[in-house]
């Protein structure tokens, strides 16, 4: 990218070059928890076993191509912002709580995990709302609606942990 030449206002501008690195490489974050999330909710929905663990791989399933919007949605953006979307060499897995549970009838250790990999998005998304603030408004608007879908996703596993609170089961 040529610094003589003027792009415009915000984030693109070249004095706030710091700056737009710095949101690349949380947008970097972002995506390769979307990606790691779509390896563990896939490995969930199939893994699952039981009559119980049917409406939580549904879920599952659904959440997998949403989740992997998502991811699209960051390196699209990271590409805008002439970063470079990560390969495979630079993934280090964090999730080990949504690794598959030692029985696959254990729907509740699914649950937690998911509520907790959604609670780590939200709070990771609200940063990034917070630091794009007035120089990125097009990286917090995108941001705010993923916020939104995982917030969704938190309160529809935090419905199915409590039904299984309910029947003694967790």
């Amino acid at each position: 990218m040529e610094t003589g030449t003027t792009l415009s206002k915000g984030i693109f501008d070249g004095a706030n070059a710091e700056a737009r690195q710095h949101v690349v490489e949380l947008l970097a974050k972002a995506y390769w928890m979307e990606i790691e999330t779509v390896m563990s909710y896939l490995a969930a929905s199939v893994n699952l076993d039981g009559v119980r663990a049917q409406e939580v791989k549904q879920s599952l399933e659904e959440d997998i191509d949403e989740e992997l919007d998502h991811a699209r949605r960051f390196a699209r953006r990271i590409k805008e912002l002439y970063g470079v979307v990560p390969g495979s060499e630079g993934f280090a897995a964090e999730q080990s709580f949504l690794q598959p549970p030692e029985e696959q009838t254990d729907v509740v250790h699914v649950i937690r995990g998911v509520i907790k990999a959604e609670t780590g998005a939200i709070e990771h998304y609200t940063r990034v709302v917070e630091e794009t603030d007035e120089i990125d408004p097009v990286t917090q608007d995108m941001t705010i609606e993923i916020l939104h879908d995982e917030q969704s996703h938190r309160r529809l596993f935090e419905g199915f942990l409590r039904e299984y609170e309910l029947a003694g089961l967790a």
